[in-house]
């Protein structure tokens, strides 16, 4: 891939990943735990588990965007750790987000297929949570079509460099 390409890509990413903890970072500064029992009463340990699963995430995307930060900042621009930064941040960031360690809330194959909200909860959630999710997934699923290239592509190089 060409190096104005990849630019492109860090330039993009970061964007997305500014935007992304701008958001997590309200909703956390925002957001109890006695909060969210007020908008529906749950079970508190799932609610734990959704609040820690969200500052992992906003976490892994402060990180992701420094890298970007550094990276687009660099003279000359570096393409090889522009792209082991893409790798991470497709692999930190977005499959965290689709897929938390954590299984706080789980990606629903099929909603490519029924035009629905991909992100689906074990337990009932409060609207405000529901709202964020809804209102990250379509950067996030954006992000990693564009990213996906780098899961084969940089494994690969890794591979063959050994």
């Amino acid at each position: 891939m060409g190096n104005t390409i990849v630019e492109t890509q860090i330039h993009d990413v970061k964007d997305f990943l500014g935007q992304t903890v701008s958001k997590l970072e309200g909703y956390l500064n925002e957001t109890t735990l006695q909060g969210l029992q007020a908008e529906v009463a749950g079970n508190t340990e799932y609610y734990k588990l959704i609040l820690s699963t969200i500052r992992r995430l906003s976490v892994f995307c402060e990180e992701g965007l420094e890298a970007c930060q550094v990276i687009h900042k660099a003279q000359p621009f570096s393409k090889v750790a522009a792209e082991k930064t893409l790798y991470r941040i497709y692999n930190y960031c977005i499959e965290e987000f689709f897929s938390p360690k954590s299984d706080a809330w789980y990606e629903d194959s099929r909603s490519a297929y029924t035009g629905k909200n991909a992100i689906k909860y074990r337990e009932n959630v409060p609207l405000s949570l529901k709202e964020l999710i809804v209102s990250l997934e379509e950067d996030f699923q954006r992000i990693r079509e564009e990213l996906e290239y780098y899961e084969t592509d940089y494994r690969t190089k890794i591979l063959q460099s050994k």
